[in-house]
């Protein structure tokens, strides 16, 4: 086996750090505590090398989602005099785009973990106890401190009859040879929506089901509506506050029976798209061994410096965090390493600063606090918006759906949170991160120079709004 091959290549079983999981975050801790001089080792199981991120979630969603929005905006044409035809696409072509993209960021990161800064173990591990892992060898390591970086698994689905029925992944999805007629997507969050625009866009009909009121629960509300209103005119059938009661399959299809504004419905499909959310991938650790906690869905509990109940263990990445994001997944690993080198100047995760993007189009987009996360946490607060559909730049771009929002201390005119679904989201969104960084004011803000005609500049309007609001 490789990973029998590799222990006995090493010059010792012990080790200064053990890194489980070759991802985002486990490369973060390892690179940080190789830096400072640790005998480390990574032990990575998996078949190919390069984490959730750059293998099946952020860079091969997104790289089919750009093509999504290319020939959508080919077909819209038109609107600015461009004659295009017929708009039509290779859907092999789109996928080996897609692929020969993340066989290169893959490639660099097993450069990166087979760069001979620390040891790569090519196999599964499991804990014998607090500083002993078993490889699936049958050979065991021991490690002064261990840092799990295990990531996450889809969760399985709701009711039995789906399994029966069968369904496709987020896994499956970016790697189909061809397109479905129609698509049942079941799950309302970032994943299940990008999917659902990206599908539409190539002529599948899509419906999707979310549970929660609306879908993106976790963004700004009035952002959320946005999302749907322009879904629905793109032809994607939303149901929201929906239960899911029975899957089927039968010759002309697969079915989902739901109930949604106290109606029992059915929909049927070519296919069904489970994007219901993910699971630590946790299970197989043996974490009881080592004394770390959990919660009931198999997440390792941590304190702000990544430790766990173990005193000589930490984690990162999604197999701990809240927020499974691939920026907060570095910077976990970076604080582990960090905790493990200097326990007596440790450094904390602070998640006021949180963003979340999905890549919709609109694209939705927020960062630190909501409105009512600001009321609940009993902080006095002001909020203004402004619409794309009266800015210079996005009426010249045809972008007219949704708007910026900025939150701030009613008393301090600190920004306190942003919010933004509309023409590069994603991007405008960090104006407010690098705002909410050098803490500044809406008065500040509204002060600073913005080029014009720019999509940037729409955030002086609810900024000189605030600033006028709020006495200096």
């Amino acid at each position: 086996m490789a990973g029998e091959t590799i222990f006995k290549a090493m010059s010792k079983s012990e080790f200064d750090v053990v890194i489980i999981g070759g991802g985002s975050g486990g490369y973060a801790a390892a690179r940080t505590v190789a830096a400072a001089g640790k005998h480390a080792a990574v032990i990575e199981g998996a078949r190919e090398m390069g984490g959730l991120c750059i293998l099946r979630g952020c860079m091969p969603t997104k790289a089919l989602l750009y093509a999504a929005e290319i020939r959508h905006l080919a077909s819209e044409a038109g609107t600015w005099g461009i004659s295009t035809g017929k708009v039509g696409h290779d859907f092999k072509k789109v996928m080996a785009r897609k692929n020969a993209q993340i066989r290169d960021f893959a490639g660099y990161r097993q450069r990166q973990l087979e760069n001979g800064t620390f040891q790569l173990i090519r196999d599964s591990a499991r804990f014998c106890g607090p500083q002993t892992l078993e490889l699936s060898s049958g050979k065991k390591i021991k490690a002064r401190h261990v840092v799990v970086a295990t990531g996450s698994i889809v969760a399985p689905p709701p009711i039995p009859s789906l399994k029966e029925t069968g369904y496709w992944t987020s896994d499956d999805a970016i790697n189909l040879k061809t397109l479905p007629k129609s698509l049942l997507i079941l799950g309302g969050g970032a994943i299940a929506c990008e999917f659902a625009q990206f599908f539409a866009r190539f002529g599948v009909k899509v419906t999707l089901l979310q549970r929660s009121e609306h879908v993106l629960k976790s963004f700004d509300t009035e952002a959320s509506i946005v999302v749907e209103e322009v879904f629905r005119k793109e032809g994607i059938e939303v149901f929201t506050q929906t239960r899911l009661l029975e899957a089927t399959r039968s010759p002309s299809g697969k079915h989902v029976t739901f109930e949604a504004s106290g109606k029992k419905i059915t929909r049927k499909a070519d296919e069904i798209l489970f994007a219901l959310g993910r699971k630590p991938a946790t299970d197989h650790l043996n974490l009881k061994a080592a004394g770390v906690k959990t919660d009931a869905q198999g997440r390792i509990l941590t304190n702000s410096m990544m430790r766990t109940s173990c005193p000589t263990i930490f984690a990162a990445g999604d197999c701990t965090s809240p927020h499974e994001i691939v920026h907060l997944a570095v910077a976990q690993g970076e604080v582990a390493g960090h905790n493990i080198l200097n326990p007596g100047q440790p450094r904390r995760m602070d998640y006021k600063l949180l963003i979340s993007v999905a890549f919709t189009d609109p694209t939705a987009a927020m960062v630190g606090m909501t409105e009512k996360e600001a009321r609940s946490a009993g902080v006095a607060c002001m909020s203004a918006q402004y619409p794309f559909d009266d800015h210079g730049k996005s009426l010249l771009m045809e972008a007219k759906s949704g708007f910026v929002k900025l939150i701030a201390n009613a008393r301090t005119g600190k920004i306190i949170g942003g919010a933004c679904v509309g023409p590069q989201g994603g991007e405008l969104i960090h104006e407010i991160v690098v705002a909410m960084a050098g803490g500044l004011t809406v008065h500040q803000l509204a002060a600073t120079p913005h080029y014009h005609p720019t999509l940037a500049e729409i955030w002086t309007y609810p900024a000189e709004e605030l600033a006028a609001r709020i006495p200096r």
